[in-house]
């Protein structure tokens, strides 16, 4: 995500690299370089030029501190005027009344039934909510079908009228009919179109004017750029909607409708969508973008996914293994599941700062980890209790059942017991003495 548009701005803050202060000539060519790239990304153009004069506005005239080289005050710059552009501070959907009343928006293809489902497991499983999920795309019975193949598999209602064309009513009797059965949440998903036309502006209009919901949202595919921010005005414009939905952000997108579409339509991006599971759904930070579009990371992000399959209990559990080195490949195997739940590596690496430069160009496969599930599925449940048993013999009828070969199997099982032992020594409680003693005999970094 954004890494053209990261790279590209990269390469502009280097035009100041060795300059003594700030200066309308030598900040010239920075700036030319910001709107390039800018546009490159699918910026509109009228954005871009004021994005730059307010950041040449704001950089003109301020004093460089001697800790502070110019293209870091630049960056620090930038980097605000960004957060700036996509609204600042992040909006929270509003779900306060019992029921809400969602509607879901947006042409077709943009995403509109996955983030139904996404929106509902997200309200389910964070918010301790009882979501139901409505199918008003009467024109599409491959949409219905959908939604009730999403509802089933998160657990999550499908409310359907078969065979009924009244869209305005099916939205109408599904509050009624979620009401009498206590759900705190009605998601209701709208027909989409290839292209905007009246008829689809009349219904979605009609359906809001009767059910008047607490929050009306606008999913758009954020690959399409400037089309996107397009389609969103002209949306805007009929629906009077409350927030934007971003859907393919993992995907090879430059960036355009993130950074345009809160200047454009005057309201906020409230979640994007960055996988295809059900759990791939974020909320959005202006400012943690604008973290990761300038390669500074997004540890917070990182923290947070990390405390949503962290288990305090199991923790403990897992230490006292740890220091009686009774850690074994079924904990092993658990760790990485966890790990797998956090999302894709590659972009978990670069929520981290620094290391979205340096993961530019590995390959990391989606699938990655599925070699070595196959390696600890091949052991018998005695082998990955006490993988001191794992001989030669055992070792080749592991790798045959696993379709790897008798090298990739030593290898994990070396990098098991290596990893064991480092989990141990950082375990123990003498670690942090030992650390402090070693960090007192390394030279001062300061000299």
């Amino acid at each position: 995500m954004f890494e053209n548009l990261s790279d590209k701005l990269d390469h502009a803050f280097k035009v100041l690299k060795g300059q003594g202060k700030i200066s309308e000539i030598n900040i010239a060519e920075t700036l030319k370089e910001v709107r390039k790239a800018l546009i490159d990304a699918d910026v509109n153009y009228k954005i871009a030029k004021t994005f730059t004069e307010q950041v040449k506005i704001k950089a003109l005239g301020q004093n460089v501190l001697t800790s502070v080289s110019p293209g870091q005050l630049m960056v620090k710059i930038v980097h605000d005027e960004l957060t700036q552009l996509m609204g600042g501070d992040k909006i929270d959907i509003n779900v306060k009344i019992n029921p809400s009343v969602i509607l879901v928006s947006g042409l077709q293809g943009s995403g509109k039934t996955t983030f139904s489902g996404k929106l509902a497991t997200f309200l389910k499983n964070k918010r301790g909510k009882n979501p139901m999920l409505v199918a008003c795309d009467i024109y599409r019975p491959a949409a219905i079908e959908q939604l009730k193949v999403i509802g089933e598999q998160v657990g999550v209602p499908v409310y359907t009228e078969d065979g009924v064309k009244d869209a305005v009513g099916i939205a109408k009797r599904s509050i009624s009919y979620a009401k009498e059965r206590g759900y705190s949440i009605i998601i209701i998903d709208t027909a989409g179109r290839l292209a905007i036309d009246e008829a689809m502006m009349d219904e979605i209009a009609n359906i809001k004017n009767t059910i008047n919901p607490q929050e009306t949202l606008f999913v758009v595919d954020a690959m399409t750029g400037q089309d996107a921010v397009n389609t969103a005005k002209a949306f805007n414009d009929r629906l009077n909607f409350d927030g934007v939905v971003l859907t393919k952000l993992d995907g090879d997108t430059r960036g355009g409708a993130a950074l345009s579409i809160r200047s454009v339509v005057d309201k906020p991006i409230k979640f994007v969508g960055t996988g295809e599971k059900m759990d791939a759904l974020d909320i959005f930070y202006p400012q943690r973008m604008a973290d990761r579009i300038l390669g500074m990371g997004d540890i917070v992000s990182l923290v947070e996914r990390a405390q949503e399959q962290f288990d305090a209990e199991e923790a403990k559990k897992l230490q006292r293994k740890i220091q009686k080195n009774q850690f074994n490949f079924n904990d092993f195997l658990g760790q990485l599941q966890q790990l797998k739940k956090m999302g894709n590596i590659k972009e978990l690496a670069g929520m981290i700062p620094g290391m979205k430069k340096m993961m530019k160009d590995v390959d990391i496969e989606e699938d990655s980890f599925k070699s070595i599930e196959a390696v600890i599925y091949s052991m018998t449940r005695e082998e990955r209790e006490n993988p001191a048993i794992l001989n030669g013999s055992r070792r080749k009828r592991i790798a045959a059942g696993s379709g790897t070969n008798i090298q990739e199997v030593n290898k994990l099982i070396k990098q098991f017991e290596e990893t064991r032992k480092v989990m141990k020594v950082l375990s123990s409680p003498s670690a942090s003495k030992n650390m402090m003693r070693m960090m007192k005999g390394m030279p001062n970094m300061q000299e």
